[in-house]
């Protein structure tokens, strides 16, 4: 048996020697700038964009500043909850429908290009859900437009959703003195650092960005702003937009807010402050238990608005809640108002 044994040996190790000489080969031309796809960074050129990044975005965490607290996200949230339509709509608009596992709180039809991907979405309630529907949603993030959604009517604080293991945030420029569109556009891009997707959150913004520069283009210089009274709701005092986002449209429309003094965001005035600030336009927030008619009648009937411009012009301007707020409809509501307020400058 010595003989074949010796032979076997001396195949086996001319064969592992073939196998470890190839394998240097294969290695060789691997590490080889060509093969690597690295020959133009030996030569000193820099690397393409997707090769720069050592790290994907959606490995770091995310920090951010919100409501007075400091929210730390670890990971893109995968069953979201939103509370509010304008914040639902946010999500909707920024290709978000698949990472929500529930929804609530519509004022009124949710945009028509965004209808499809919200009504696979569950409605958890009309209005805000108890703390029970919503945990048996197990969601792992809520994003509420309004402070009343993490208030004692809604789901609880966001300290008690984060003793829950539920991450959550509060749409800011809802929920701030003065807002503006800038801040609009933040928390839209709050949004998209959150979830992984800031590419996605700069294309809305500035597609946002470029439909309200149409309308201010085609408005031009305003030498002398029309006086805007909003009328929300109320019967014996008027319930109105003081110094909101509201107030910011109106003056990118060319108009200014009566009631911008006021430094809150909503106010209630009497009938007698309206007819003596003497508005030239009045916009009627279309929303609420009151339909859009019964406030327009309230208004044209008041016999205390009866010397009011607006009234003897019969200068109303109708906008809906949705578009009121500080959502992805500020382009639609900017055009709202610019042609209410001066038509004539947006005739064909």
């Amino acid at each position: 048996m010595k003989a074949p044994e010796k032979k076997w040996h001396r195949l086996w190790k001319g064969s592992w020697s073939a196998l470890i000489l190839a394998l240097m080969l294969v290695a060789t031309a691997c590490g080889s700038p060509a093969a690597s796809g690295q020959g133009e960074q030996a030569q000193g050129n820099p690397a393409p964009v997707a090769q720069q990044q050592a790290q994907p975005v959606a490995d770091k965490p995310v920090t951010l500043q919100n409501n007075g607290m400091e929210m730390t996200y670890p990971e893109a949230p995968k069953r979201a909850v939103t509370l509010n339509q304008h914040v639902t709509e946010v999500m909707l608009d920024l290709g978000l429908g698949d990472k929500m596992v529930g929804t609530a709180y519509l004022d009124d039809q949710i945009l028509p290009e965004l209808k499809e991907a919200y009504d696979k979405v569950p409605v958890l309630s009309d209005k805000y859900p108890s703390k029970e529907v919503l945990m048996a949603a197990e969601p792992d993030f809520v994003y509420a437009g309004w402070k009343s959604g993490f208030g004692d009517k809604g789901v609880g604080s966001m300290e008690e959703l984060e003793k829950a293991g539920i991450k959550s945030y509060l749409h800011e420029s809802s929920n701030k003195a003065a807002p503006t569109v800038e801040d609009v556009f933040t928390d839209i891009q709050n949004i998209g650092r959150i979830f992984r997707m800031e590419d996605r959150a700069n294309e809305l913004v500035s597609k946002m960005k470029t439909e309200m520069e149409q309308t201010t283009s085609k408005l031009g210089q305003v030498d002398k702003p029309l006086k805007v009274f909003v009328y929300d709701s109320g019967e014996e005092q008027a319930f109105t937009a003081a110094n909101n986002y509201m107030t910011a449209l109106i003056n990118m429309a060319g108009g200014k807010n009566i009631f911008d003094d006021i430094q809150k965001g909503w106010a209630d005035v009497s009938w007698e402050e309206v007819v003596s600030r003497n508005p030239d336009v009045i916009i009627i927030v279309d929303y609420g238990d009151k339909s859009l008619e019964q406030k327009r009648e309230l208004l044209l009937s008041k016999k205390e608005l009866a010397s009011v411009s607006a009234i003897q012009n019969n200068r109303l301007i109708v906008l809906p809640l949705s578009a009121a707020s500080e959502g992805v409809r500020g382009p639609i509501a900017l055009k709202i108002l610019a042609e209410g307020l001066y038509p004539e400058k947006f005739k064909q």
